[in-house]
């Protein structure tokens, strides 16, 4: 998964453009690449995250997703 992934994954678990959705991870890496794309994506305006949780075994998102044209 990448940052673009990640951006389709939260679109496709997306009700209007409120998300939810937790993403499996495998170790401690891949938790802190969740946390850069995420980070990435709040910052070029595309997401606003409202609550990011660190579970044992995947990472709970839950946000809105920005749909305003640039």
């Amino acid at each position: 998964m990448n940052k673009i992934g990640l951006l389709k994954n939260l679109r496709n678990a997306s009700r209007s453009n409120l998300f939810s959705t937790e993403i499996p991870k495998a170790s401690k890496e891949d938790e802190k690449k969740i946390e850069g794309w995420v980070g990435e994506l709040e910052s070029e305006g595309k997401i606003k995250v409202r609550e990011c949780v660190q579970r044992e075994y995947s990472v709970y998102l839950h946000g809105i997703i920005k749909y305003a044209s640039e």
